[in-house]
């Protein structure tokens, strides 16, 4: 009896748990704008498109539709390079 109740808890909770979302964001582009939808029948859901490379590229993209734009928070912005490591002589 303790086998099928089990296999049926374990059945409900695979059933149950969501689908892991993919990366929202694409670092290489400075300007993602966020799609707000419906989503319907079938699923759906706003989104993020991180394909702009300005954010005035992006405002004429989102103009008329239910978006905004915002600066994604995983591109590097123009942050400086690590400073050399100091080498340190040998003497002998």
């Amino acid at each position: 009896m303790r086998l099928p109740l089990l296999t049926i808890t374990a059945i409900a909770t695979l059933q149950a748990v969501a689908p892991a979302s993919a990366q929202t964001y694409d670092p290489r582009f400075p300007v993602c704008m966020h799609v707000y939808t419906l989503g319907g029948r079938g699923g759906g859901g706003d989104y993020y498109d991180c394909s702009f490379t300005s954010l005035p590229q992006c405002q004429a993209t989102a103009s008329g539709r239910s978006a905004t734009c915002d600066l994604n928070p995983y591109y590097a912005f123009d942050e400086p390079p690590p400073p050399p490591r100091r080498r340190h002589k040998k003497v002998y």
